[in-house]
């Protein structure tokens, strides 16, 4: 029987078999995300200069777009995110009512066939698409290289969730604007 996942080397890959696709994990030294079908890769890199940064956010938008409490995200630099596969088969939506900053919108990034959200892109970061942490293959990527630096819009919180439970990590009430600059630097 394979060890579990709470106790296993989490220096090692960890890739599970929650999607159709089999070759999911890392393309050409970089890690992968997977729609749920299989039909959209993308490849990025787990370190900067292309990772940017890593956050949850609990704002409306992201509790609306994942049905969910919160998002787990990570940012890259435009120019490191390669679309291995399935770029002819992702839609987008751009949400012009967003309350994530005024005069802003975001524009999301679905797979056609399964609706998997790939990314976002805020019409204020347009070089910085935002992935969802859930997305990406390795699944020891979302406790090591991609834990969440930051928690945003800790105002929107539910009562009954206590936030990230990582020491030391940065709490924002609202949006992360000057964070977001500062590691971009």
């Amino acid at each position: 029987m394979a060890e579990g996942f709470a106790t296993s080397d989490k220096s090692k890959p960890y890739v599970t078999n929650n999607s159709v696709a089999t070759d999911r994990g890392y393309k050409d030294g970089l890690a992968t995300a997977t729609c749920l079908c299989g039909a959209v890769q993308l490849a990025f890199p787990v370190e900067g200069p292309g990772l940017v940064n890593t956050f949850v956010c609990n704002c409306t938008d992201c509790r609306k777009l994942t049905a969910s409490m919160f998002a787990s995200n990570f940012a890259i630099k435009n120019e490191y995110l390669r679309h291995i596969r399935g770029k002819e088969n992702m839609t987008q939506w751009k949400n012009t009512v967003t309350p994530i900053r005024p005069n802003t919108s975001m524009t999301d990034f679905f797979c056609k066939t399964c609706g998997t959200l790939m990314y976002r892109v805020s019409s204020s970061f347009p070089e910085v698409p935002i992935l969802r942490i859930g997305s990406v293959d390795d699944l020891r990527l979302h406790e090591t290289k991609l834990k969440p630096q930051w928690e945003q819009f800790t105002k929107d919180r539910v009562d009954w969730l206590n936030g990230v439970q990582i020491e030391g990590i940065k709490r924002v009430e609202g949006n992360s604007d000057t964070y977001v600059l500062e590691t971009m630097s």
